[in-house]
């Protein structure tokens, strides 16, 4: 998939590790990021580093909620689930809707 330079790129999941790395190159890549996470099991120290920085925006929510961002969205890339067998069983609601959007 193409995206122009223009584009958002909305990461569910974005403060984990995989969201958090994939938000850094989006960044670098020219695009702009929305960074959504409700830091079930994702955490603000991996993403503290991107805020400030031209094109970041970290919105904490529950992406089982509807999300209507202001501006349009080019791509979403969804990477939120809770990150563990050990979570899986403590959050096992919150993994069924998070992988059933």
């Amino acid at each position: 998939m193409a995206l122009e330079r223009t584009d958002r790129v909305l990461v569910t999941g974005g403060a984990g590790f995989i969201g958090s790395h994939l938000c850094e190159r989006l960044l670098r890549d020219g695009l702009d990021v929305i960074c959504l996470d409700n830091f079930l099991s994702g955490t603000r120290s991996n993403v503290e580093h991107l805020q400030g920085q031209v094109g970041f925006e970290l919105v904490e929510h529950d992406i089982s909620e509807p999300y209507r961002p202001a501006e349009r969205i080019g791509a979403v890339m969804h990477l939120a689930s809770p990150a563990s067998p050990r979570a899986y069983q403590t959050y096992p609601i919150e993994t069924i809707r998070a992988g059933t959007i």
